[in-house]
């Protein structure tokens, strides 16, 4: 049994996926052993990032309001959730949250906007405030907006944008159940025309969805054809009022299994624990540093994640580190760092989590 583990993390670090019959086995064998496969996924992910953890924030520059009926979405047209509506944020506004979370120690900023695409005004708008975060901040910068064509692609890609993000959310079967106004070749040709203008591709999917594990390989394996260097892992979160409710399938164990699958079958891609990691895999949740190399802080657009202070210290607990920016290694050496975090109140990095990342005891306090 633990040669076909080896067997495993052997392909993935030749840089050859899993055969989909050992893909489903991941997935659904009932004699997986947890660790094992954890340690599988490991290998691949040690080699090309070490035991560096990237941390990422969100800023939902712009909320609701959305004609798409993206069924697992509280920002739907469908979705009765009661969420606060607004237009695209203030300049002003956009900027200090970048800072923000830059002296948090982020390694990416992500400005997400709802709507099924931005016009070209609002591309051309977009495309300055990356160009200012840019200048100002050590930081990546993200952008999340639907759908673009080639156009709007090359206007953020001059403007300096490291990322788009357009996730397939589930395969091409499962989409209609999912959503009818955009379909899942609209997604596909969102990602190609960011990857064609030199933009890199950031895309994903959500599990508890109601897909079967074929559908989940389906994107494992797309995600690889595409060459896309980062997968956000989502796992659906329950929101009250959205058409899309948890389909009870996401233990801890599913969750992990899922992580350990994309980092199977996409060695070289950063692999994100995203949305919903921190109810779905509770008492596991340092576990999905084994498969993953990034994480989510503060919040999923419409609900809350663990805060900056506790996620360091599990990442330091677990014997990995936080790959800050340069702005993060400055602040990090002071004794408090406040920041706001988007859309909440204030948190604090403790001192001691500082000291334990630079392996020095904390002082009493």
């Amino acid at each position: 049994m633990f040669d076909r583990y080896a067997r495993l993390a052997e392909r993935a670090l030749q840089d050859e996926p899993p055969t989909r019959e050992d893909a489903l086995w991941i997935l659904d064998a009932p004699d997986v052993a947890l660790l094992p496969l954890l340690h599988a996924a490991y290998l691949p992910r040690e080699k090309h990032f070490g035991r560096k953890v990237q941390v990422q924030i969100l800023n939902n520059v712009q909320n609701g309001l959305c004609p798409e009926d993206c069924g697992y979405c509280s920002q739907s047209k469908d979705s009765s959730a009661p969420i606060r509506k607004y237009p695209l944020k203030t300049r002003d506004d956009i900027l200090a949250e970048a800072e923000r979370a830059a002296r948090s120690g982020v390694t990416r900023y992500c400005m997400v906007l709802s709507g099924r695409g931005p016009t070209l005004d609002r591309t051309q708008e977009l495309a300055g405030l990356v160009r200012e975060i840019k200048s100002r901040f050590p930081i990546e910068v993200c952008v999340s907006c639907g759908l673009i064509d080639d156009e709007k692609a090359r206007i953020l890609a001059e403007a300096g944008l490291d990322r788009l993000n357009h996730n397939l959310n589930t395969s091409e079967r499962h989409y209609p159940e999912i959503c009818s106004t955009h379909s899942y070749q609209d997604r596909m040709r969102t990602l190609i025309a960011a990857k064609k203008n030199g933009i890199e591709p950031c895309s994903g999917f959500i599990l508890g969805m109601g897909e079967t594990s074929a559908d989940v390989l389906e994107v494992a394996f797309a995600l690889r054809e595409l060459e896309v260097p980062s997968i956000p892992v989502n796992f659906l979160v329950p929101i009250d009022g959205n058409p899309v409710v948890d389909d009870g399938s996401l233990s801890p164990e599913r969750c992990l299994r899922a992580l350990a699958l994309m980092r199977l079958v996409n060695p070289r891609a950063e692999i994100r624990a995203a949305g919903g990691r921190e109810g779905h895999l509770r008492s596991l949740g340092a576990l999905v540093l084994w498969p993953a190399n990034s994480l989510f802080v503060e919040g999923y657009l419409t609900t809350r994640g663990d805060a900056v202070d506790p996620t360091y210290q599990m990442i330091v607990d677990a014997g990995f580190e936080v790959d800050g920016n340069p702005l993060y290694l400055e602040e990090r050496h002071k004794p408090v760092v406040h920041f706001e975090i988007p859309g909440g109140g204030d948190e604090i990095l403790r001192p001691e989590i500082a000291a334990a990342q630079r392996g020095v005891a904390p002082r009493a306090r």
